[in-house]
């Protein structure tokens, strides 16, 4: 009896579809999605200005999927950080990308969180940009990177906290 019932588990599992790894957002018309696409540079897919490896991840990459639209890849696990660093390596590749696709009146937006190289490629977190950074900066810990970086630090200078030149926040 024991072995009838892990038979019909296992084949459970096997014939069930894979769940969706996205975590919720809590965002106005957000979803679970799992979908194919294949990797592109927005800027290319629009206007036709085509570099070299969509210019080695500086350009904003996005999914073409098959029904020929075109979806914004606009955040991933880091804070404040887009998707070309998990992207990159991909370009012009398909891949089955998992995250909350947020539709809005205006726009559909991709919040990219888990890719794979279709068609069944190993799964990893969208979490690039934190090391890629850490690296960069000497092994930093990247958990809060926009507060160590000096970029960010230099238009806090040039702008202000708030994007506005002469504008302080109310403490420090």
């Amino acid at each position: 009896m024991k072995a009838i019932a892990i038979i019909v588990a296992v084949a459970v599992w096997a014939f069930t579809p894979a769940a969706f790894a996205a975590e919720e957002w809590g965002i106005d018309g957000e979803e679970k999605a799992r979908f194919e696409a294949k990797v592109v540079d927005i800027a290319c897919e629009l206007s036709g200005n085509c570099p070299a490896n969509c210019g080695n991840g500086k350009r904003q990459l996005g999914l073409l999927r098959d029904d020929g639209s075109l979806l914004l890849v606009a955040k991933n696990f880091d804070n404040f950080a887009g998707a070309a660093a998990d992207l990159i390596g991909f370009f012009g590749k398909r891949i089955v990308a998992d995250g909350l696709l947020i539709k809005t009146p205006k726009m559909a937006l991709f919040a990219l969180q888990f890719k794979r190289l279709a068609p069944d490629g190993k799964w990893s977190r969208a979490n690039q940009f934190t090391k890629d950074w850490s690296k960069a900066n000497g092994g930093k810990n990247a958990a809060q990177w926009f507060r160590q970086d000096a970029r960010v630090k230099t238009e806090i200078a040039a702008s202000g906290v708030f994007g506005i030149p002469g504008l302080k926040p109310d403490k420090e």
